[in-house]
């Protein structure tokens, strides 16, 4: 059977796809959000630590498993513990299956978003004003409208393959991906009340690095930003040839993912003091105006402000978002379709357009109770489902998973002195490092 699976043909290929995977609206939106919210510079600071220190070592879990197995997240976990809990390992399958359903709910709104603001200042350029306001504009009937869009969107690479879609657009996309950022920041620092906004994102204060509440955050938003805890990168792993260097690939994809994350902070950051030195208001207190919302109120503004050019701007910019949102949800979707073809023998084309109509059924649930329900999800999947999938990554390589695993069994270890070293990291210091924070959790909720 594993012969006969689709796969990456090339270690750049994967390496843009999980950096895809990983490279979406955690870094662009949800990064800067929660550094402007959580001290800037102290925030950027915790954020690297716990990405080395955990996430990292969580990454390598996950694409680890996945390769050895050559298998869907399921059958790969349930492998993995077959000589002592089998079924343990099969249901945590299930869950990070659950857990890809949950992220694609909300992600394909939000994309959804970023869609509709791409299109709206191409509107207004054009002269369909009415029609312009209305894209820049929240409501629920634009949401039923541009979700549905980025389902089909992402279906539509899905269901070519691993090769032929994902490898192949992953390829396209993420150039064009990094190129635009790099214009849009050019741009942005050169406008005034820039500089402000890089001091803040760059110089840390001190003081602020030891709260609870922010090392929570960096450690909710590394396993996001990574797609970590939800099998994307699991199943990415499966599709390369078993027993290529993990390590490499895995220090890759952090090190780009990252870096990423660090340059949409040189981009929103300064962009959102810009807006302030222009007249706007983005704080209430010590809280960004909107939060999570804040680059649909606030750049648009600003970008309107700036005439032609700004349109053109907002144009680029929000067009890198729905990029950025389209390589992650790939993944995410590449999750279940797995499952789907190679555990119940469903075509991919089939298993594709099953999962893109759950997903769709779990989106809308979501934008009719969206008050109530799309905040709830978010926090429950990256405080809650992701950490503890990570937990159980690493319980699986360090303590269940036993023959065949080069991490423990001596014998496999052989001319390889830094094994036994990483393995004892992955089985002892990383389980007890989310257990701590797990433990801070507790006690602020």
């Amino acid at each position: 059977m594993s012969n006969m699976r689709d796969s990456f043909h090339s270690r750049i290929g994967f390496v843009l796809a999980a950096a895809g995977s990983a490279i979406g609206l955690g870094n662009i939106w949800g990064f800067p959000t929660q550094a402007a919210n959580n001290g800037g510079g102290a925030f950027l600071f915790v954020y690297l630590v716990v990405t080395v220190l955990l996430a990292l070592p969580a990454l390598y879990a996950e694409v680890y498993i996945g390769n050895q197995a050559q298998k869907n997240p399921v059958s790969a976990l349930e492998d993995a513990c077959r000589e002592t809990a089998p079924k343990l390992g099969k249901f945590a399958g299930l869950i990070g299956l659950g857990g890809a359903i949950m992220m694609l709910s909300f992600y394909t709104i939000v994309a959804g978003w970023m869609l509709a603001h791409a299109i709206s200042p191409l509107a207004e350029l054009l002269g369909y004003h009415d029609i312009s306001q209305w894209l820049a504009t929240s409501s629920t009937l634009r949401n039923l409208m541009f979700t549905p869009v980025f389902i089909l969107l992402g279906a539509a690479i899905i269901h070519q393959g691993v090769n032929a879609g994902i490898e192949k657009w992953s390829a396209r996309l993420m150039p064009v991906l990094l190129i635009m950022l790099v214009a849009l920041i050019t741009y942005i620092l050169q406008q005034p009340g820039a500089e402000k906004g890089l001091k803040i994102y760059l110089i840390p204060d001190f003081s602020q690095v030891t709260n609870p509440e922010l090392i929570i955050s960096a450690m909710g938003q590394a396993f996001f930003s990574l797609s970590i805890g939800v099998g994307g990168m699991m199943v990415y792993g499966s599709y390369m040839k078993k027993d290529r260097d993990i390590g490499k690939l895995a220090i890759s994809i952090t090190a780009l993912d990252t870096f990423i994350a660090f340059m949409a902070g040189l981009l929103i950051i300064p962009a959102l003091y810009v807006a302030e030195a222009a007249g706007q208001q983005i704080f209430q207190g010590d809280k960004l105006i909107g939060e999570g919302q804040l680059i649909f109120n606030i750049l648009p503004e600003l970008f309107s402000s700036m005439g032609n050019i700004g349109m053109i701007v907002a144009i680029g910019f929000f067009s890198l978002l729905s990029i950025a949102a389209l390589t992650s949800t790939i993944s995410s979707t590449e999750v279940p379709v797995a499952y789907l073809v190679e555990a119940k023998k469903l075509s991919r084309s089939k298993a594709t357009w099953i999962v893109s109509a759950i997903v769709l059924a779990a989106s809308m649930t979501l934008i009719t109770f969206f008050d109530s329900l799309f905040g709830l999800v978010i926090r429950v999947l990256t405080t809650i489902l992701q950490p503890l999938s990570c937990l159980f990554y690493f319980i699986v390589v360090g303590w269940l998973w036993k023959r065949g695993n080069k991490l423990r069994d001596v014998s496999l270890q052989e001319g390889r002195k830094w094994l036994p070293i990483w393995g004892n990291y992955l089985r002892f210091v990383c389980p007890l490092l989310l257990t701590v924070v797990f433990v801070n959790v507790a006690i602020l909720n």
